[in-house]
Parts: C-alpha cells; sequence; structure tokens
C-alpha cells in the first residue's frame, strides 16, 4: 500500500455540523483582526490633523497620504510573506505571529519620534494585518460550514467598521484637547490597538489547527483527534450530529508542501479565469476604498472647514452604513449567488460614487449630506468589497489557500491601494474638486468593470463545499 495515500471523511464532517457556540468562538477570536484593521486605518486618518501639528512630525497632506501608503505597502509585504508560511507552517502557528507582529508595531507606533520612524512603524503594523488576512481567511473558511459560508465571512470582513467607529471614538477623546493634549493623544490612539492585541493574543489559546491543513499534510492523527474534539464540544451541547453519508471520504496523497512553481501554475493556467475575477475584484476595491476613506478626514477639513477634533463624529455614520450592508445583503450571497450579487454589488457602487461625486464637484453638499451620501454608497461597496475576500479564499485549492489570499490581496493592493491614499492626498491638497472628482470617476470605473468580469465568470460557490469548489491538488484519481 502507497505510504503516501490516506482516505479522509474529515471535510465531510465539518461540512455535516449545525451552526454552534464553537463557530461562534472562532468567528469571535479570529475575525476580530478586521476590528483591528478598521481601528488602525480610522485612527491614522482621525489624528491627521495631530500629525500635522505634532511638534516632532509636522506632516503636510501628501505625507499623510504617504502614511497610509506605507501601512498598506507593509500589509502586502506581510501577506505574501506570512501567507506563504501559513501553507507551510500551519494556520494556527502563523495567526500568533501575526497578531504579536502587529500589537508591537502599532505601540512603537505611538512612540514614533520622526517621520521615517513613524513610517517604519506604520510599515510594521500593515505587516502584521496583513499576515493575518491570509492565516485568519483560511482558517475560518476551512472550519466554517458551506451553507454558512458566504454570510459569515461577508459580516466577518464588514466587522472592519465596528474596529473603525471604535477608532472615531477614541480619537474624538484622544484629539480633544479639553482632555489630553494632542501630541500625548495620537500617541495614546495607536496604544488602544495594542491593546486589544494582547486581549485577542489570549483569547486565541483555545483555537484548534485546521483538521483540514493537518490531513493534507499527512498528519491524519491530530486532525482525527481535532475533528473529534470539535464533535464533542457539539455533543455536548445537546447537538445531534447526523451520520455522515457513505462516499463522503476523500483520497488525497499528503504533502509537506506546494512548490512554489505549482502555486502559479495552478493560478496563471488551471485557474486563468477565477484569478482573472480575483485580480479584478481585489484590485478595483482596494483603490475605491483606499482612496476615498484614507483620505476622508483630508476632504472633511479641506473642503467643509471641519476641525481635526471632529472628523471622528463623521466616521460614526460612514461606519455604520459599511457594517450594515454585509449584515443586510450578506445572506443573499449564500441564496441568489455569488455571481448575482457581487455583479449586483460592484455596479451599484461604481454608479452611486459617480453621482455622489459629481454633486461634491458642483459644491452641492455639506459635510453632513456629503456624509449620508457615503453611507448610501459604501452599503453597497462593503460587501462587494468584503466579496472580493470571499471569493479568493474559497475558490482556488486547499494547499495554496492561504498564499493564494496573499498574491491576490498584494497585486489589488499594490494596483489599487498603495498609491490612491497618496493620489488623493495631492488632489486633495490642490483644492480643485474637479481634480477630485476624476480621482473618483476613474474608482467608479474600475468597479464597473469588476462587475462586468464577475457577472461573466464569477465561480457559483454558494452552499459547495471548498472540496467541490476546487479539488485540492492532492487529490488522488
Amino acid at each position: 500500500m502507497d505510504p503516501g495515500l490516506l482516505t479522509t471523511n474529515i471535510p465531510a464532517r465539518l461540512e455535516r455540523l449545525p451552526w454552534g457556540r464553537f463557530h461562534t468562538l472562532v468567528v469571535a477570536a479570529l475575525g476580530i483582526t478586521w476590528i483591528l484593521d478598521g481601528l488602525e486605518v480610522t485612527l491614522a486618518g482621525s489624528v491627521a490633523g495631530a500629525l500635522k501639528a505634532s511638534p516632532a512630525l509636522g506632516f503636510s497632506d501628501p505625507e499623510i497620504g504617504l502614511a497610509g501608503s506605507a501601512y498598506l505597502f507593509g500589509a502586502v509585504v506581510g501577506a505574501l510573506f506570512f501567507g506563504w508560511l501559513t501553507d507551510r507552517l500551519g494556520r494556527r502557528k502563523l495567526f500568533f505571529i501575526t497578531i504579536a507582529v502587529y500589537l508591537t508595531a502599532t505601540a512603537l507606533t505611538g512612540a514614533s519620534w520622526s517621520a521615517w520612524s513613524f513610517f517604519l512603524f506604520r510599515f510594521l503594523t500593515g505587516a502584521g494585518i496583513g499576515g493575518e488576512y491570509a492565516a485568519i481567511n483560511s482558517t475560518i473558511q476551512e472550519l466554517v460550514p458551506a451553507r454558512y459560508r458566504g454570510f459569515t465571512d461577508l459580516v466577518i470582513n464588514g466587522s472592519f467598521w465596528v474596529g473603525a467607529a471604535l477608532g472615531a471614538l477614541v480619537a474624538v477623546a484622544l484629539l480633544n484637547p479639553a482632555l489630553v493634549d494632542p501630541e500625548t493623544g495620537w500617541r495614546l490612539a495607536f496604544l488602544v490597538g495594542a491593546a486589544l492585541g494582547v486581549i485577542v493574543f489570549v483569547m486565541r489559546m483555545w483555537i484548534p489547527e485546521s483538521p483540514r491543513w493537518l490531513i493534507i499534510h499527512g498528519r491524519a492523527a491530530e486532525a482525527e483527534a481535532a475533528v473529534g474534539e470539535i464533535e464533542a464540544r457539539f455533543r455536548r451541547a445537546g447537538a445531534e450530529l447526523a451520520p455522515v453519508e457513505d462516499g463522503a471520504g476523500i483520497r488525497l496523497r499528503w504533502r509537506s508542501h506546494t512548490p512554489i512553481l505549482e502555486v502559479f501554475d495552478t493560478l496563471f493556467r488551471k485557474y486563468r479565469l477565477r484569478t482573472l475575477v480575483g485580480l479584478a475584484l481585489m484590485a478595483a476595491q482596494a483603490f475605491f476604498y483606499n482612496a476615498i476613506f484614507f483620505t476622508y478626514a483630508l476632504v472633511l477639513t479641506k473642503f467643509y472647514s471641519v476641525d481635526a477634533g471632529r472628523v471622528g463624529w463623521y466616521i460614526l455614520p460612514f461606519a455604520a452604513g459599511n457594517f450594515l450592508g454585509p449584515v443586510v445583503l450578506g445572506r443573499l450571497f449564500d441564496t441568489l449567488g455569488r455571481r448575482r450579487m457581487i455583479s449586483i454589488t460592484y455596479a451599484l457602487s461604481g454608479l452611486l460614487l459617480v453621482g455622489c461625486g459629481a454633486l461634491f464637484e458642483q459644491n452641492l453638499l455639506t459635510a453632513f449630506t456629503q456624509t449620508l451620501g457615503w453611507m448610501i454608497v459604501f452599503f453597497f461597496a462593503s460587501p462587494a468589497a468584503s466579496a472580493a475576500y470571499l471569493t479568493v479564499s474559497e475558490t482556488f485549492p486547499i494547499e495554496i489557500r492561504a498564499v493564494t489570499i496573499a498574491i491576490f490581496y498584494a497585486i489589488g493592493t499594490g494596483i489599487g491601494g498603495v498609491a490612491a491614499p497618496f493620489i488623493f492626498g495631492k488632489l486633495i491638497e490642490s483644492g480643485s474638486r474637479q481634480s477630485v472628482f476624476a480621482g473618483y470617476a476613474v474608482a467608479a470605473a474600475l468597479m464597473l468593470g469588476a462587475a462586468i468580469i464577475a457577472a461573466l465568470f464569477a465561480v457559483r460557490a454558494e452552499r459547495k463545499s471548498l472540496e467541490d469548489v476546487a479539488t485540492p491538488l492532492s487529490a488522488a484519481s
């Protein structure tokens, strides 16, 4: 008998589970990554005024944009490096490493003494968050049953905006000169993320390694033990688990790792249409979000004369619209289907942005109505962006899931995200509404193009197990 071959029904056993406390705890301990990202991004935008006034930093508008780009560039590098390690060393080990990198770097950001140190620590903070995306998305995808996967993934990604709201509140409190000296306030703001990171580190102690990853790597006994413990949790809670159907097993030839050449062959030859969809979705949403949100505070202060200390109050309703979108529309991705909902949300986001941008260009909006317009635009853009992460994490084989998420995130963010804050910082600095609107039009065109590609080629992955959506590379014939 070939010692490299094994037969397992572990995927089927995980898929048959009802939603339970186990899944809720997984979502809470791992999904908080997006809350931390939202916190970081919002703090960076909300403290823009304080950073410009800081005696130690004294940033200009383009330098504020450059700080956002440093964070995103770090996220790209971190996603690639830690994503590669996640597929080789396991999900669990990496989601501890990445959270440690994050909490250390964001704490150091608050101690920055010069522009270059601030940029460096923002880069490292982004590296930790980028690595989290690969490790956490992989783990959640492999532990949540298919019938809940779409809604769960969208709401988790949408929780970014819970972090954004938290960041706005922190900024309002700590940037109030009546309460805290602004130079001290912006430094304390970044320590909030570090404190949350410590809590998250502890919460993750009980989460098991992905049984799917274990079985692919030939660690059958550990995989069986992990699944057995998960099933025991449900039985102790009174759940009756349906028997696994005969023939639900899958034969695999286990492997220690996947060569990088096989990764690229899978992406750019075997699944080239899926790759096209993933790249289009990731690049479009990255430019769309990073161009607008990273410079939102600058628009409010430059064009609407909003005091820097009050920017957080305008971010709160903006964040609410972004979070409600996935919550309200998320289940439709599992019922109406991925292809239909992705194309609809991307198209509506682009069209609504053009309308809102045109009103901005004609100076027909106030700070309040501008925020209301963004709430409507991003009610649809938020599930669209979350669906991009869902798409690239569920439509490729398990052996390369983490590194695939990292590659798409890196390319999409590199093309659409890193340059966007700096470019829009320059457009806003010009003071020209027409120039800013031209940037909005480019972002809208990218979303509409992605909508067309999704309508033609997106995978109908709803309510299908990961192995049915993409056959494992190690599957034996």
